[in-house]
């Protein structure tokens, strides 16, 4: 039975968790999809760890969209002015 180490098995519950199916994760790194199930479980319900990331990226994502918004405006003010 071949060993996969955790950050690896992180990597393919991660890809779960952004919406990709088991199957075709499971395709894609050639695991079983019982064994990613199994991570899954594993995984989730040791610590969390991966929601908590996940949750600080999706937050990090909307402070950086709306500095984004702010520089367009921005941008947008001085290039009418000079």
């Amino acid at each position: 039975m071949k060993k996969y180490d955790k950050e690896f098995k992180k990597e393919a519950v991660k890809k779960y968790l952004d919406g990709q199916s088991v199957a075709s994760i499971s395709r894609e790194i050639g695991v079983n999809e019982n064994t990613i199930h199994k991570w899954k479980k594993e995984i989730l319900s040791v610590n969390g760890e991966i929601d908590r990331e996940k949750l600080e990226m999706r937050k990090r994502i909307i402070e950086l969209e709306m500095e984004n918004e702010i520089l367009k405006k921005a941008a947008q003010i001085f290039s009418r002015s000079g």
